[in-house]
């Protein structure tokens, strides 16, 4: 350890305060905000636990996601406010939690759940104070700047997916001559595939697709060739997939049959994904579409030799959107990543 740093337990140098029911204090017009373990405002109270300056954790529930607060406020039951004694910075302790594994305090079954006792017993470096303040001060002015550029990485990567959307949009709304519309039940029909279980399935080479994807691998098919299937039931049902390869397709999804009109496979797979299948679902226990509550949806298309047209240019924009939002996801990672290394050198004494 560096030469003045000190370890000491939480017991030591910090308060913790339980969180309350916010029933009595709830109100629209109150002052302070209530806090539970995920960090999220729940609402307005009339009194405050804990200063400002806390750190909270959570008690139950998200328990691994520290969130620092700058006004007084109240927090639930689930909830735990850390506040720094005297010898303690606020900021820097907040720092420290960031790079505490809470979970490995975990003491819950169904729902994660820390316990206080154990809390007071972590071991947290201490250098003297003006310290403390000097690293909270690098660190403050450093996270603000990755902050900065993870939200620039963020917007840039949702504003390729929109550049493709509004493509998209522009492709089946801006239609030119020899596009004709025709309700989807006077251009084909939907057939499911067939059942198969977790259990009988025997691993094999052929992926095995269900109402949200692939389920499983397989030793046998029962669908080759260039088809378009489409999720039956379940969180992504309505998702089309332009399939070439050899495949089961379960009975938790569609693949498409009897063309009575010329489609390439990968248009129509573009044409339904933007029609937002999904949303004719028949929401019971779980969203389900079917041929009868597809039958009316109008579909707006020209000939196959245009669709291919059509097809090689959203494959191009589809392909650069994928790369940029690859390109900006590695910036994030790399941000998260330099976070984490200076956190590391401030409490290694590095920084």
């Amino acid at each position: 350890m560096k030469k003045g740093w000190q370890t000491k337990r939480f017991a030591e140098i910090l308060e913790i305060r339980n969180g309350k029911n916010q029933r009595y204090v709830l109100s629209d017009s109150g002052t302070y905000p209530i806090y539970g373990s995920a960090g999220n405002v729940m609402g307005m109270a009339t009194d405050f636990i804990c200063e400002a300056g806390t750190t909270i954790i959570g008690r139950k529930g998200n328990i691994n996601s520290p969130v620092f607060t700058d006004t007084p406020f109240w927090n639930v039951d689930t909830a735990f406010g850390l506040s720094a004694l005297n010898e303690l910075d606020s900021k820097f302790l907040f720092y420290f939690c960031l790079t505490y594994d809470f979970g490995a305090l975990n003491r819950g079954t169904t729902i994660p759940s820390l316990v206080k006792s154990e809390l007071l017993e972590i071991e947290i470096p201490i250098p003297p104070l003006p310290e403390q303040r000097r690293i909270v001060g690098i660190l403050d002015e450093a996270f603000a700047g990755i902050a900065t550029a993870r939200a620039h990485a963020e917007q840039n990567r949702q504003n390729a997916r929109a550049l493709f959307e509004s493509h998209l949009h522009t492709t089946f709304t801006q239609r030119g001559k020899g596009w004709v519309e025709k309700p989807l039940d006077k251009c084909f029909r939907l057939k499911s595939g067939d059942g198969l279980t977790s259990k009988a399935m025997k691993a094999g080479a052929y992926p095995v697709f269900g109402g949200n994807g692939i389920a499983g691998m397989h030793d046998e098919f029962n669908l080759a060739g260039d088809n378009v299937i489409i999720g039956r039931v379940g969180a992504l049902c309505g998702n089309a997939r332009h399939i070439i390869e050899k495949i089961w397709l379960t009975d938790n999804a569609f693949r498409i049959v009897d063309f009575c009109c010329e489609f390439d496979g990968a248009f129509l797979t573009y044409l339904l994904n933007y029609k937002n299948l999904r949303g004719l679902a028949r929401q019971a226990a779980q969203p389900v579409i079917s041929n009868s509550s597809l039958k009316d949806l109008v579909l707006n298309f020209p000939g196959v030799t245009e669709q291919r047209r059509i097809t090689k240019q959203l494959d191009a924009l589809q392909a650069e959107t994928r790369r940029l939002e690859a390109l900006y996801t590695r910036k994030l990672a790399a941000l998260d990543e330099l976070k984490a290394a200076l956190l590391h050198q401030a409490f290694s004494g590095m920084l």
